[in-house]
């Protein structure tokens, strides 16, 4: 009898798969869902500026109902996720040395509607689990963008120059490592565009991580 209100309370309070439903299996994703999840192979996705930009996985099932309900839907807890996707890549990198995680920013306009930035949610989980420090305040949004996947490429170029600068009040070593981290690139000229801002700073040790990719780069 005791060990059937047992099984019977692990069903009750067993947090169910996000993705499938399934109760088998406690936590944010069960394996079967995980298993889903395409990884890239540990090589650089894109340089430039002699700056390397990465992507953890590839854009699908999974990894696009994670971005877009951490996003827009208010499933914050999703953060920790996306957050073990990006650690576990991370791991599989040559890369060595103590970073500052600089998640990419959003306008203060996205932020008074959202009520947060998913990515400063992220890079707490992230700092978590590297125990790299975090810097939610040095990169600054001060254009209020179109929304890039809705543009062509050299819209996007447009849509992006100038949308980014740094908070001069924030003292970083010019020799610190820098980590950027974002959900997705498709393009890459958003990271392009922060990196570029970086290096007529003074910062030259930049490496980008996003969670995702598409498989077709436009």
């Amino acid at each position: 009898m005791i060990k059937f209100f047992e099984k019977l309370l692990n069903l009750i309070y067993i947090q169910p798969c996000y993705f499938c439903g399934s109760k088998k299996e406690d936590g944010i994703i069960c394996p079967h869902c995980y298993r889903k999840i395409h990884f890239m192979p540990p090589a650089v996705l894109k340089e430039q500026f002699d700056s390397k930009i990465y992507a953890c996985c590839l854009y699908d099932e999974i990894t696009k109902k994670l971005i877009k309900d951490l996003k827009y839907h208010n499933k914050k807890i999703l953060a920790s996720l996306q957050a073990k996707i990006m650690y576990e890549y991370w791991q599989q990198l040559d890369i060595k040395g103590e970073f500052i995680i600089l998640p990419v920013p959003i306008h203060k306009n996205r932020l008074k509607e959202r009520k947060y930035n998913h990515m400063d949610i992220t890079a707490d989980e992230l700092s978590r689990l590297t125990n790299f420090e975090v810097n939610k305040n040095f990169l600054l949004r001060i254009k209020d963008t179109e929304k890039q996947f809705k543009l062509h490429k050299k819209e996007r170029i447009k849509n992006i120059k100038n949308a980014f600068d740094i908070n001069k009040d924030i003292n970083i070593k010019k020799d610190t490592k820098l980590l950027i981290i974002d959900d997705i690139t498709s393009t890459g000229i958003t990271l392009e565009e922060i990196i570029k801002l970086l290096k007529r700073n003074g910062y030259n040790n930049i490496t980008a991580l996003t969670t995702a990719t598409p498989d077709i780069w436009n």
